[in-house]
């Protein structure tokens, strides 16, 4: 990309949108498009169509998606897979159709099966079954990449993909049934505390293990990608490194100085066992992640503090 190259970022109002956004601006590049969901209803084909006919970017970053956590994603599966599907189906195909010299379609690590060899590599995808609970958003992503895939095999394209373990950062959703479990965690002990709460319940027994990714380095990635990186099969993104749950909410309740007693209700879902992406091919291409979580979290717990507004969401 040159600094002065049109470059579209799709959903730039969230968490991952906005940190591609601050990449970019940080490394001078000076013709970012967006647009609100009032002003463009990617879920809208003629809406889409109409924007890419008249704006032509050169670059496009897809980071709208529909998101959300456990709670969120075994409720609403027909709505995540039909939100997902439609919007990233529809500014792919006006990508292609308009001449968009590159396209990056961000997608989800739950898009690998539940019990694939860990770390789990990019060749894994659809070798076995997925994790029920968000079967249905990781169809949808599933379905995103591989229809770069197959653009860039019969029309030529240069379409790629990046595929992040569990991001967390500024501008997070801090929703009680919205959101992913770190900022969950951070709201739930946030709260206990100025509540004087005496114990804070976590879901499950806290044996699975994640990895986490802090926002702001995924954005750096994907500008590093979009610059350094052709090929159809998709790019993980994460830090090689992970923590079970039990020990993350410890980690969360010490750096909020939450000093109840954590218990865990067993009756509810664990999830996928165990989640940890092999970043071997991103650091062979030149990359490294640089935030550590402890640091993350501190970082991400200073923001929803100066955002409270974004709990309601």
């Amino acid at each position: 990309m040159e600094k002065t190259s049109k470059i579209y970022v799709a959903g730039h109002r969230g968490m991952v949108g906005s940190a591609i956004v601050r990449e970019l601006n940080r490394q001078g590049y000076t013709n970012i498009i967006t647009r609100t969901h009032s002003k463009l209803d990617l879920t809208r084909q003629n809406e889409v169509e109409e924007f890419f006919k008249s704006e032509k970017p050169e670059y496009v970053f897809l980071a709208a998606a529909k998101v959300g956590g456990i709670i969120a994603n075994s409720k609403h599966l027909a709505d995540f897979m039909y939100d997902n599907m439609i919007l990233e189906m529809n500014v792919i195909h006006s990508a292609w159709q308009n001449g968009c010299k590159k396209l990056e379609f961000l997608g989800s690590s739950c898009i690998y099966p539940r019990l694939a060899p860990q770390p789990m590599k990019e060749n894994c995808l659809l070798t076995s079954e997925l994790e029920k609970t968000n079967e249905a958003y990781a169809l949808a992503k599933i379905s995103g990449l591989k229809y770069c895939e197959y653009l860039n095999k019969q029309y030529g394209t240069d379409y790629i993909s990046v595929m992040p373990t569990n991001l967390y950062g500024p501008n997070d959703n801090y929703h009680p049934e919205h959101s992913h479990v770190l900022p969950a965690l951070i709201r739930r002990f946030h709260e206990a505390k100025i509540n004087n709460l005496p114990s804070v319940t976590c879901w499950g027994d806290g044996s699975p293990l994640r990895e986490f990714l802090y926002v702001d380095d995924l954005a750096n990635l994907c500008v590093f990608l979009m610059n350094n990186y052709s090929g159809d099969e998709t790019v993980n993104a994460g830090t090689g490194k992970e923590i079970s749950i039990k020990e993350l909410t410890q980690l969360v309740a010490k750096i909020i100085d939450y000093k109840g007693e954590i218990l865990w209700d067993t009756s509810r879902p664990n999830g996928t066992p165990r989640k940890l992406l092999d970043v071997s091919k991103a650091k062979e291409l030149g990359w490294q992640y640089s935030t550590e979580l402890e640091e993350g979290i501190k970082l991400a717990y200073q923001d929803f503090l100066n955002n409270p507004f974004r709990a309601e969401r």
